[in-house]
């Protein structure tokens, strides 16, 4: 289907679970060799197989991350069959909003779990239970919801060989780990950084994929000292460095971390729609990275475009989306057309015209949350320039005030500030902007100017 070859069932085989049969692949809280991997994959096959799911057919994970959720997918995918992925994280309710879009056959969901809101992984014992859905409308592997933190989710959809032509990409990407090493993972694998810069690639190239049992910094620090292999913390740190990815990392912040722990802050850019797009794991080119191989970016009116072969999206195409092969991130950037190296500078839709002068309000969240005073900042517009503040313990709105007034031009400040107790985040930890979830969590009066702040106790609980 459209330009990337449609692969057989049989490349779960060759490209993940081939390999030497003693070696250890999975680190949960014990080891898991090949042999063992291919054996439990096997066994949830026949088990799906007896729940009906067939070639062509379609299924929903939605399971905490676990070994669990790695062999139900794999038997899916062995299957031949079309995985939908759902983080166990969603409420009911959004649980039941996404199966009515997806229409899946089977379901795949918790019938006993021993995971908790700190633990890194699950043991879990599956439910599989038939849905009222359909067989797969398309020959995609997997489908995937955006975070949603700008809008409603988009269904994302990446047939095999497009997830094989990202795992070769990581392999050629200076940095990552190789065979014979470990990634220790923070990132879900729902998620497209966990799923196949994760779990995928770490199958494919030899690497043992470690989940720490709790995620908490002692946690984790534990996980990365219980191996003697070198080690990459993936979502969050990389031991001998860091590598970010998810928001834009303020120069205030990188310049702390490596001061503090005298080791290269890297960076990666990437979209559920495509996975990896650009890296600078050395932190060489910052605030620049440098494309993947493989993948072209240019700059069209201000906003980066990647080359994507097939639109990602399922029903029907968005040209502002995707059009002529190119993906169309909806991401500011600059692209330097002699080295190809590129910018990234926030979202498009953050840089908004004030009296007919332009102002990126990235800029002015990054100033906001740079101030001592205070913890977390959203900035938004639609009639004017309005903030979203966590204050610091013992902080008030007043200093925030004072500092903006010497901070930034008149026409960059915001007109009202909202004082709550903690911002929304996604399943994924993005912060949302979308002013239609931001509104509920304090009243919106009226404000002339900065000089008044809207204090609200009201908070929204993390998704």
């Amino acid at each position: 289907m459209g330009m990337y070859p449609q692969l057989e069932p049989e490349w779960v085989d060759e490209v993940l679970l081939a390999g030497p049969a003693e070696d250890v692949c999975l680190h949960l809280d014990r080891p898991v060799s090949r042999a063992e991997l291919r054996r439990l994959v096997a066994e949830r096959q026949r088990v799906l197989a007896d729940a009906g799911l067939r070639r062509g057919g379609s299924v929903a994970l939605n399971l905490a991350p676990s070994l669990a959720f790695i062999t139900n997918l794999l038997a899916s995918w062995r299957i031949g069959a079309q995985a939908s992925l759902l983080d166990h994280r969603l409420t009911q309710y959004e649980v039941d909003v996404a199966l009515q879009r997806l229409l899946p056959q089977v379901v795949v969901s918790a019938e006993h779990s021993t995971g908790g809101p700190l633990r890194g992984f699950a043991e879990i014992t599956e439910r599989v239970t038939g849905y009222p859905g359909q067989a797969a409308a398309t020959t995609h592997s997997v489908i995937q919801l955006s975070s949603g933190s700008t809008g409603p989710s988009k269904l994302i959809a990446r047939d095999a060989a497009n997830l094989v032509e990202e795992i070769k990409r990581y392999t050629l990407i200076d940095g990552v780990p190789r065979g014979g090493e470990r990634i220790v993972s923070l990132a879900s694998m729902v998620h497209v950084l966990g799923l196949v810069g994760g779990l995928l690639y770490g199958l494919h190239a030899g690497v043992i994929l470690t989940i720490p049992s709790r995620m908490t910094a002692d946690g984790i620090l534990s996980t990365v000292a219980a191996g003697s292999e070198p080690t990459t913390l993936l979502g969050v740190p990389q031991l001998t460095g860091m590598t970010t990815g998810g928001e834009l990392v303020r120069a205030q912040v990188h310049e702390t971390f490596v001061d503090r722990y005298g080791v290269r802050l890297g960076n990666m850019y990437g979209m559920t729609e495509v996975g990896v797009i650009a890296t600078d794991l050395f932190g060489e080119h910052r605030p620049a990275v440098l494309p993947a191989p493989g993948l072209s970016v240019r700059e069209n009116g201000g906003e980066l475009h990647v080359s994507v072969p097939v639109s990602p999206y399922l029903g029907d195409q968005d040209p502002s989306r995707w059009s002529d092969g190119w993906l169309h991130t909806r991401d500011a950037g600059t692209v330097d057309p002699d080295t190809g190296l590129f910018r990234v500078l926030g979202r498009r839709d953050s840089q908004v015209s004030v009296g007919g002068l332009k102002v990126d309000l990235t800029e002015v969240e990054h100033m906001l949350a740079a101030l001592p005073e205070v913890a977390g900042a959203v900035v938004v517009y639609e009639s004017a320039i309005e903030a979203y503040l966590v204050l610091a313990d013992g902080a008030e709105a007043s200093a925030v005030e004072r500092e903006i007034t010497t901070r930034l031009a008149a026409y960059k400040r915001p007109r009202r500030l909202h004082v709550v107790e903690q911002l929304p985040r996604t399943a994924t930890g993005k912060l949302v902007r979308n002013q239609a979830v931001l509104r509920v969590l304090g009243p919106r009066e009226p404000a002339d100017d900065v000089g008044q702040a809207v204090v609200s106790n009201n908070s929204l609980p993390e998704r």
